[in-house]
């Protein structure tokens, strides 16, 4: 009888802990978010953060209040002898957080640990040949986000990315960006929308922008939008989602609806800033 009692009261907890547990984070968050940013932070911010110093006020508040967020709940790891350092972690935490802004405040809820090398990394990938065969090779990349839990990014390329901002490259963006497309369990260039119409909207604009842009790529034409966006859908998101962000007059003028989708998502008006 003891062991039935002392199963239910485990199972209680569990139960319990399990409809508590977002109410306990919530307020943790709310907690952190009322700290104020360090000034050796912010310094960080605002030069790591090409637009940081364009943003409305509000906008600068809120940023500063999801990268408190940021830090306290994701792990940075240091990989190819890098160590991490707050330049480092605050400057990937501000460009993440610029993407969910005006999101809904769940800080990309899969990501636990960002794994950054000190430039360009050497990774063994696979490739299957017919039914039975695999052909292994290596493959020189700057970023990644192919696993549910992590990212991996190359902090000689983000040093590049700040410096050329508007280039409509930015590996951090991107990304993240795999992160919120990945948020509904699968990466496949669409990520969770306010409303179930929406989808029907996302898929049609993105669908005839995808393969407009994989024709202008065979026809040789230059496009505002990076090529590698060609490459499948999920990728067309991660780029998209770049040129929006640091070449939104341009995507404008060349991608109206394309725009227009993006802004809805992401609930800015990068414009107004660059």
């Amino acid at each position: 009888m003891l062991n039935v009692v002392v199963a239910f009261f485990i199972i209680a907890i569990a139960i319990a802990w399990i409809w508590l547990q977002p109410v306990f984070i919530g307020w943790r968050r709310k907690q952190i978010q009322k700290k104020t940013l360090s000034l050796s932070h912010l310094a960080i911010v605002e030069k790591n953060l090409p637009i940081y110093n364009n943003l409305p006020i509000t906008y600068k508040k809120r940023l500063q209040q999801h990268i408190n967020v940021f830090l306290a709940e994701k792990q940075f790891i240091g990989c190819g002898g890098l160590k991490i350092n707050s330049a480092i972690a605050t400057t990937i935490a501000a460009q993440a957080c610029l993407l969910i802004l005006n999101q809904k405040e769940n800080y990309y809820p899969k990501l636990k640990s960002i794994l950054v090398y000190p430039s360009a990394y050497i990774v063994r990938a696979t490739n299957p040949i017919g039914d039975y065969l695999v052909e292994e090779r290596q493959e020189v990349r700057l970023g990644e986000s192919w696993y549910k839990d992590r990212i991996v990014l190359s902090w000689e390329q983000i040093e590049y990315d700040i410096i050329n901002w508007q280039d409509g490259h930015n590996v951090i963006l991107h990304e993240f960006a795999h992160q919120l497309d990945g948020e509904d369990g699968s990466v496949n260039g669409v990520p969770l929308l306010d409303r179930q119409s929406d989808y029907i909207n996302w898929a049609s604009i993105f669908g005839r922008e995808y393969k407009k842009l994989q024709s202008d790529v065979e026809l040789g034409l230059k496009t505002v939008i990076n090529n590698y966006g060609a490459t499948n859908p999920a990728e067309f998101f991660a780029v998209v989602t770049e040129t929006f962000f640091e070449k939104p007059k341009q995507m404008k003028q060349k991608h109206p609806e394309l725009y227009k989708q993006l802004k809805r998502y992401y609930k800015l008006e990068p414009m107004d800033w660059n």
